[in-house]
């Protein structure tokens, strides 16, 4: 007979929680050692980042009843969220966008490994902060910060799915030490990323979730796809990019959908 499936362990379930916001956050959450096993963390990801975007979104809604600009709220909401995080995604976002310019393979990996930031990562990040901040001036408060919430969550699945497809890059990078989610892990991550999209669903219809969707989508494919051109397979760096640009093309489809 087949066994029955097993039941979620809510001290699993802590434990992967913990580690996902050490991992993703800056929050004084406490030792790394005590926390869970880190491919299996990875389900707790869209979780933690489902918060991250709650906490930009209040802020959003705050400004926005104080009276402040969209723009201006906006640009809050996306400060909370960068200040929250430590900037990680942004720093991975900056590394990826300079290792486009060396040709080498091994000279790439070296840029991302340089903490030095060069004209494209420059680029990069005005042109990540500006389009959220675009994406999220444009709807309604109570949209707006849904969707922030919703396209948080949703595009921290995409680790679990690239790192369950692909190798590392190399052997001693953040890649590697996560190692590779199993089948049920993968489920969760993907499972839950959805969900998260339940709240941009309520504020602004099912039509604006699914693109949102389908944006998270093509773009963790895309990164998937840069990454093994750029370097044959994940580091941290990418992993963090690949997060940006599915958080933000979720925001621009919140934008053009609502």
């Amino acid at each position: 007979m087949p066994s029955p499936p097993r039941l979620p362990s809510p001290a699993a379930w802590a434990a992967d929680l913990h580690l996902a916001g050490v991992f993703l956050t800056r929050l004084p959450l406490g030792s790394l050692m005590r926390a869970g096993t880190p491919a299996r963390a990875v389900r707790a990801y869209p979780v933690v980042g489902a918060a991250v975007g709650a906490a930009g979104g209040g802020t959003l809604l705050a400004a926005a009843a104080l009276g402040l600009p969209a723009p201006a709220a906006a640009g809050l909401a996306v400060g909370v969220t960068i200040l929250v995080t430590g900037a990680l995604h942004e720093d991975g976002l900056a590394d990826v966008a300079d290792a486009c310019g060396p040709a080498d393979r091994d000279q790439r990996l070296a840029v991302m490994r340089d903490s030095r930031v060069g004209t494209f990562g420059v680029l990069a990040l005005v042109l990540s902060v500006l389009l959220r901040v675009a994406a999220l001036a444009g709807p309604a408060p109570l949209v707006a910060a849904a969707g922030l919430a919703g396209a948080a969550g949703a595009a921290r699945a995409g680790p679990a799915v690239l790192l369950h497809a692909m190798p590392p890059a190399r052997g001693d990078g953040l890649a590697a030490g996560v190692g590779r989610p199993d089948r049920e892990t993968l489920g969760w991550a993907v499972g839950l990323g959805a969900l998260a999209l339940v709240l941009p669903a309520v504020a602004a219809g099912p039509t604006a979730a699914a693109a949102m969707a389908l944006a998270v989508a093509a773009a963790t494919a895309g990164a998937g796809f840069l990454a093994h051109r750029l370097v044959g397979g994940l580091t941290g760096d990418t992993l963090g990019a690949g997060i940006q640009a599915a958080e933000i093309t979720a925001l621009l489809a919140l934008a053009g959908a609502a």
